[in-house]
């Protein structure tokens, strides 16, 4: 596994995770296996204290690489009970508080990724893309659930169905993120946040997010199954045919002639 994949440093118990996997960011099996092994070192190391989440370049992350599911042989299930299934699990179940800084657009499988931190800060760069009805798919990574938590049920299912970009400027409106800053102050601010929540009662904050989760989404490990059901059905049917033959052949898809 390549060393540089995802950046790490612990300094004054921040943990930082920096994806950094030119030119989008795409999560691919490496990427995904790496960060998960980071959060399991999260666990474990009592140095730790806070993680902050977070992406070298113009864009957070396009979401999950597409090459692969061009084959025609994978199994959307099995694939999420792999990746992003278990990954989401442990950032939600990890008793210490998880920050995002959200430096440009992220889309799909990591907009679920995003969402399932505790706390966000975005630059006002940040887009928040489902993306997944853009390749005709239903969203998976807890996305189904996590963001009409946020924001609400119609303006999740306007993002979803329409595939339309939300803003950083509505994000913050909407409470999907918690602070929004200048692209220029994004890392100093992240830092300062994530320093914080370090300094602060994190044993008290982990029992904090087990409330929260009991609370808000008891459910989470039930609909994360249920959504690589779904997608295992949405994966073989014609929409996502289309939608991914138009996203290779760079074209605009027609859902309609199926």
């Amino acid at each position: 596994m390549s060393e540089d994949i995802l950046l790490t440093d612990l300094t004054d118990g921040v943990f930082s995770l920096t994806l950094n996997r030119p030119k989008a960011n795409a999560f691919n099996d490496e990427l995904i296996d790496a960060t998960k092994a980071a959060f399991k070192q999260a666990k474990k190391d009592t140095d730790v204290r806070c993680v902050l989440l977070k992406a070298k370049g113009k864009l957070f992350s396009a979401g999950q690489e597409l090459a692969a599911f061009s084959e025609g042989d994978v199994t959307f299930r099995k694939h999420l009970l792999r990746t992003y299934n278990p990954l989401i699990l442990q950032m939600r179940r990890l008793e210490k508080p998880v920050l995002a800084s959200v430096n440009g657009a992220v889309a799909g499988a990591a907009l679920g990724i995003v969402l399932a931190c505790d706390l966000r800060i975005a630059s006002d760069k940040a887009r928040f893309i489902v993306a997944f009805g853009g390749i005709g798919l239903a969203p998976d990574s807890a996305v189904s659930l996590m963001l009409p938590k946020l924001i609400g049920l119609g303006r999740a299912a306007e993002a979803a169905y329409l595939n339309q970009p939300i803003s950083a400027e509505q994000a913050l409106a909407w409470g999907l993120v918690n602070r929004l800053v200048s692209a220029e102050e994004l890392e100093a601010a992240a830092l300062e946040f994530a320093n914080q929540l370090a300094r602060g009662p994190v044993n008290a904050m982990g029992y904090t997010k087990r409330d929260f989760n009991k609370a808000i989404i008891p459910n989470l490990e039930e609909m994360l199954d249920y959504e690589a059901h779904i997608q295992e059905i949405v994966g073989r049917g014609p929409d996502h045919q289309e939608g991914l033959a138009a996203f290779l052949e760079k074209r605009e898809p027609d859902y309609t002639k199926g």
